[in-house]
């Protein structure tokens, strides 16, 4: 695993993820184009991730039984093909049924991540996967503003086109870098699927990364939808397009994606992911005095996002380290878990938001992350983790 290698996978993950997120700062340009209501068009998202959601559970796991040389390029020419759909849909309903096929064909990211953990040695499978999850999370970042820009000035359907053709040259690029690697398992579809449940049945480490990664996802996404409501209305009273721009300072977690990889090559993969959780708490502490502020705002964003995603990249390095022949399946478990996870933090932050506002999310953020340290600590006094043995 070069670091020309390494750099193409963290670049091309963070441009396919990018397809999630293309449409959401465009609602209000696609509702009225396509003749809907902007609260229709708010069912766009919904459709690209219950799509997402289905491609991780049906497609990912496929990861370990197939040729990855040929299965990430081929997923990239599917979403392609759904980016086209999307750009020169004429209607709302065509336009839905192409962002929910291209939710579904989104996975590459999720197939190179695990591939990058094949591929590298065990002395720098932390700092591989942790470069390559950081590219996906930039992506993620600058997908939205990236967005915004292009579809004030060249038209919403502009952005998806381009996205087409990159997926299609990613997918060119990939091809031709990969090398061959065989199938780390032979087994029908079905029981690759079950499989899925029987590793985490069967692996103590696993359940228990599990609900901390669960746990995270929750607070971050709990933590950004209610952002949101407190950024537009007073005293800030900020419009969306200003809003979108507090993303940025949310590079600062991709940054630290990639130095916590270095963490867990040394072996320190469980102490640093509770010091990460204790910065999590620290920034809901921040947070609580934050209502007036832009200033603790910002400092409670880069805190939190810092904290979130140096403990998903330690969950993730973790969790390959459980089986090389299953990182795939892993990888479908550990995303799903997320999901579900971060489903939650964003009903929460709605119900929250109605009781106590910006406080109350505060509260329950701290709450939260004093429930992960107290898992933290109990599984670190069992015998429940798997760690690499510090370089030779």
């Amino acid at each position: 695993m070069s670091r020309g290698l390494t750099f193409l996978f963290a670049v091309a993950g963070g441009v396919a993820v990018g397809n999630l997120y293309w449409a959401q700062p465009l609602l209000d340009f696609i509702a009225e184009d396509l003749h809907t209501s902007t609260a229709a068009a708010g069912w766009l998202i919904t459709a690209t991730q219950i799509g997402y959601a289905a491609g991780i559970l049906l497609i990912v796991p496929l990861g370990d039984v197939r040729d990855r040389r040929r299965l990430i390029p081929v997923m990239l020419l599917c979403s392609a093909v759904a980016l086209v759909l999307c750009a020169l849909a004429p209607s709302f309903a065509v336009f839905l049924v192409a962002i929910t096929l291209l939710g579904v064909t989104t996975v590459s990211g999720q197939l190179l991540t695990p591939l990058a953990g094949d591929l590298a040695d065990d002395d720098n499978r932390g700092r591989v996967v942790g470069t390559v999850v950081s590219g996906l999370l930039t992506g993620i970042l600058a997908s939205r503003t990236i967005s915004g820009l292009v579809a004030e000035y060249a038209g919403w359907r502009t952005i998806f086109a381009a996205a087409a053709v990159a997926a299609v040259l990613f997918a060119v690029l990939l091809y031709r870098a990969i090398p061959p690697v065989a199938p780390k398992a032979h087994m029908a579809y079905p029981a690759l699927i079950a499989s899925v449940g029987s590793v985490i049945r069967r692996e103590r480490t696993v359940r228990w990364t599990l609900v901390l990664g669960a746990t995270g996802f929750g607070v971050f996404t709990m933590f950004w939808t209610a952002l949101t409501f407190l950024l537009s209305a007073p005293p800030f009273d900020y419009p969306v397009s200003v809003i979108g721009l507090f993303g940025l300072a949310g590079l600062a977690g991709a940054i630290a994606a990639q130095r916590a990889g270095g963490l867990h090559d040394r072996g320190w993969s469980v102490p640093a992911t509770g010091v990460a959780w204790a910065l999590a708490l620290s920034a809901f502490v921040v947070a609580a005095f934050a209502g007036h502020s832009v200033a603790l705002v910002l400092v409670a964003i880069v805190l939190l996002d810092i904290a979130i995603q140096a403990v998903n990249l330690l969950n993730q390095s973790r969790m390959f380290a459980v089986s090389s022949e299953a990182r795939s399946r892993l990888n479908t478990a550990f995303v799903t878990s997320n999901f579900i996870g971060g489903a939650f933090g964003s009903a929460a932050a709605s119900v929250l938001w109605s009781v106590g506002e910006w406080k109350a999310v505060s509260i329950a953020g701290m709450a939260l992350c004093a429930f992960a340290l107290a898992v933290w600590a109990a599984g670190r006094r069992g015998p429940l983790l798997v760690a690499p043995a510090p370089p030779r």
